[in-house]
């Protein structure tokens, strides 16, 4: 057993050390890019390994859709925010058609966006500076979903038309995910490979294209302080302005947003905004098909101003939350 270990790290200790042993003898690169491969490189094999992991987790839910359905209406926001907090590609996009077809309330669906955790987790998870960061987010916002959730279906839901429940069968929702692959399908050994390798190379880019770019602007302003200071690191401006990036339907943006964050460039609190605003492609299905575009602007103005509040908390120090987290050994 023990010479069996000592392979396995043997092995792994190679493997990481593969992208600076072949990137570092290339002398024509300058170092800001070899730096950013390197770094992106490193991350691929941690990728694949959550990516085939979050893979099992769809689908196993695939199968259990008209569970899904049943306690999304039953429970709404305390079900949509534990279940958005599954890192995955799907759940979004499922509660968006859902909504639109006004079977969900609304605020089970804003719950569902604020609790969703998309690329952010797996790439945090893959950097062992922060991964001890993972478990608090996902807590946060669980918490924030839910509490939000239910106070917008008791207060705010007579400001829109309001949805009228409507049964649906469940091979009838709308289950593609963010690679534009069907669930259900996803069941034959080599679809069940694919989208993982898919998804890890989708993601392994998007990290590439965001690092190459802040390691040049960091190789030209000097160092991560200076930026920080363009990206207007500790401004109340910057959680709004973050949020509201968050909304771009695209899970490149939770990517740079966390890389961002990695590199000192945003806060903490900064990040929660961004993050409890990506609803990734789900957002992209509440704007192209919600018929009632003032009860679209109201959700969006609700997940924008709930997540920059949540972000000033945090940034601030507000109320002493970042105290809490000290005590328990969580440093933001």
């Amino acid at each position: 057993m023990q010479g069996f270990l000592h392979f396995i790290f043997t092995s792994f200790n190679y493997i990481m050390s593969l992208p600076e042993n072949l990137i570092e003898p290339i002398e024509f690169l300058p170092d800001f890019l070899k730096d950013a491969m390197i770094d992106s490189l490193n991350l691929v094999p941690f990728l694949f390994v959550i990516f085939v992991l979050i893979e099992i987790l769809e689908q196993y839910f695939a199968k259990k859709k008209h569970l899904f359905v049943f306690f999304m209406k039953k429970i709404g926001p305390l079900f949509g925010s534990l279940f958005a907090s599954i890192p995955q590609c799907g759940f979004s996009v499922i509660a968006s058609t859902l909504y639109t077809r006004r079977i969900l309330s609304r605020g089970t669906l804003l719950s569902v966006y604020l609790a969703t955790s998309d690329e952010a987790i797996p790439v945090l998870i893959s950097d062992p500076t922060k991964v001890y960061l993972v478990l608090p987010i996902i807590l946060i916002k669980i918490i924030v979903a839910i509490i939000v959730g239910y106070i917008v279906d008791i207060l705010v839901s007579y400001k829109a038309k309001e949805p009228v429940i409507e049964e649906v069968h469940p091979t009838e929702i709308h289950e593609e995910g963010c690679c534009h692959h069907k669930l259900s399908d996803a069941t034959k050994t080599k679809d069940f490979w694919l989208h993982p390798l898919k998804h890890t190379v989708n993601i392994f880019l998007f990290i590439l294209i965001v690092s190459i770019i802040l390691s040049y602007i960091i190789s030209v302003v000097g160092t991560e302080e200076n930026l920080a200071k363009y990206c207007l690191m500790n401004s109340p401006l910057q959680p709004l302005l973050v949020s509201l990036l968050g909304l771009i339907p695209n899970c490149a943006i939770s990517v740079a947003m966390t890389l961002l964050f990695i590199k000192h460039t945003i806060s903490f609190g900064a990040l929660i905004a961004g993050l409890s605003t990506s609803g990734g492609l789900g957002l992209l299905i509440l704007f192209t098909r919600n018929n009632d575009k003032k009860d679209t602007a109201i959700i969006l103005t609700i997940l924008v101003a709930v997540s920059t509040v949540v972000g000033l908390i945090f940034q601030y120090n507000i109320f002493g939350i970042n105290n809490l987290l000290n005590i328990l050994g969580i440093q933001v």
